[in-house]
C-alpha cells in the first residue's frame, strides 16, 4: 500500500479487469460509473471468438449506470501499465480510452478520473443491444485465444457475485447459455470441460453474426496510433 498522489493513474474495470487485471496496484475500491452501463455489445474475433465465428464481450456503453472495480496504480508505474491496457484492448480499435469520473462507494464516496474503455459505436465490431437469445447462441459456439467464451461469462458473473453486485441481465444469460453454467459453483476453471464440450456441439449449428472483415478496423487502429502520438 502506497499513499495517494494526485499523479496516480486510476482505473475502472467492469469486465475481464475485475478479475484479471493484469497488472499491479496500490489498491482496489468498488465504484459506481454514471450514464454507461456494461453490456454484452462487442464482437470478439480474437480473445473470445473467430472472424469466422465471433463471440460476444462486454464494452461500456451509454446510458444507466456500471458497478465496477477502481484501482489505483501509483504515478512511477503509470506509463507501463497503460502500454499493457492498449496492447490487450486497442487491439482493433473497437475501445475508445476515456478518462471517466467514477464515485468511489467507500469512505465518504469521492469521486475521481479513471481511464476506461469506451465502446465506438461507430466500429464494425459494434454488435448493439442484441437478443439475450441471440447473445446466448454466440457465446455458446465461440472460441479464442483466451478460451472458450462461456469462461468470459461465468468468470464474470461469479466475481460480480462475490463483490456484491447486482447483475440480473448477466445472470439471466447464463440460465440461458445453459443451466449446468448458471448452477455450477466457482469460476470458469471448475466449468471448462463443460465449457469446451459445449463449444464443440455447438459450433456446427448456424448462428446470425456477421463475418467481420479484417480491413474494415483499420481506420480505428490508424485512429488511435494517431491520439497517441499526440499525448
Amino acid at each position: 500500500m502506497t499513499a495517494a498522489t494526485q499523479d496516480d493513474l486510476w482505473i475502472f474495470g467492469y469486465g475481464s479487469l475485475m478479475w484479471r487485471p493484469g497488472f499491479e496496484y496500490a489498491d482496489a475500491h468498488h465504484g459506481v460509473a454514471i450514464g454507461y452501463r456494461r453490456s454484452f455489445c462487442v464482437y470478439s474475433t480474437h480473445h473470445r471468438g473467430t472472424h469466422e465465428r465471433p463471440g460476444l464481450v462486454l464494452g461500456l456503453d451509454m446510458g444507466g449506470t456500471c458497478r465496477g472495480i477502481v484501482f489505483r496504480v501509483p504515478h512511477a508505474a503509470r506509463e507501463q501499465v497503460l502500454r499493457y491496457l492498449r496492447a490487450r484492448e486497442q487491439i482493433n480499435g473497437v475501445y475508445r480510452e476515456v478518462h471517466l469520473p467514477v464515485r468511489l462507494s467507500a469512505g465518504d464516496g469521492k469521486e475521481v478520473f479513471a481511464v476506461t474503455y469506451v465502446v465506438e459505436r461507430a466500429h464494425p465490431s459494434y454488435a448493439g443491444r442484441l437478443p439475450l437469445a441471440l447473445q446466448a447462441e454466440l457465446i455458446r459456439a465461440a472460441r479464442g485465444e483466451s478460451g472458450p467464451n462461456v469462461d468470459y461469462l461465468v468468470n464474470t458473473v461469479r466475481h460480480a457475485q462475490q463483490l456484491g453486485f447486482e447483475v440480473r441481465e448477466l445472470n439471466r444469460l447464463l440460465v440461458m447459455v445453459g443451466p449446468y453454467f448458471a448452477r455450477h459453483g466457482g469460476s470458469s476453471a471448475n466449468c471448462r470441460p463443460a465449457s469446451v464440450h459445449l463449444v464443440d456441439r455447438c459450433r456446427q449449428t448456424r448462428v446470425l453474426a456477421p463475418r467481420l472483415r479484417r480491413d474494415a478496423r483499420r481506420r480505428f487502429v490508424f485512429r488511435i496510433q494517431r491520439e497517441l502520438s499526440r499525448r
